[in-house]
């Protein structure tokens, strides 16, 4: 993560701009789509690079649970660590996970998936598309 002004220097004032711009424009629209769902967008990232045009181009994917954090709205509050619909159940189990009784040091490879973690982590998407989606 860069601030605007080390984007700027790095990418052009112009470009920046145009980034910035658009980044939050898709996320308004984004974040306006799911609090009408009763989720909050508490964060995501977009990539961009430019084509052999020179056009800015939207790249990978976007507002997925892999992208982003999606919170139930009415569980959302200051100071409140709400459930979600996103990869951060596996992030939490793979920060507790022993690996030969020491903590994993998150390099490859890594360890096992239990099938309740999967379940748990499928459930999670599957719930947010439903909420997303319909």
């Amino acid at each position: 993560n860069i601030d605007f002004d080390h984007m700027a220097a790095r990418v052009g004032p112009a470009l920046a701009a145009q980034v910035r711009e658009v980044s939050l424009r898709l996320y308004e629209a984004a974040s306006a789509h799911a609090l009408a769902r009763g989720i909050v967008i508490a964060d995501t990232k977009f990539e961009f690079g430019l084509d052999e045009a020179g056009t800015l181009t939207l790249m990978d994917e976007v507002l997925t649970p892999d992208s982003s954090r999606f919170w139930p709205a009415d569980q959302w509050g200051e100071g409140v660590s709400p459930p979600s619909y996103d990869k951060q159940f596996l992030r939490d189990w793979l920060e507790q996970v022993r690996v030969d009784g020491q903590p994993w040091n998150k390099r490859a490879p890594a360890p096992p998936l239990p099938a309740q973690v999967i379940a748990a982590t499928v459930e999670r998407y599957r719930a947010a598309e439903a909420a997303l989606l319909g």
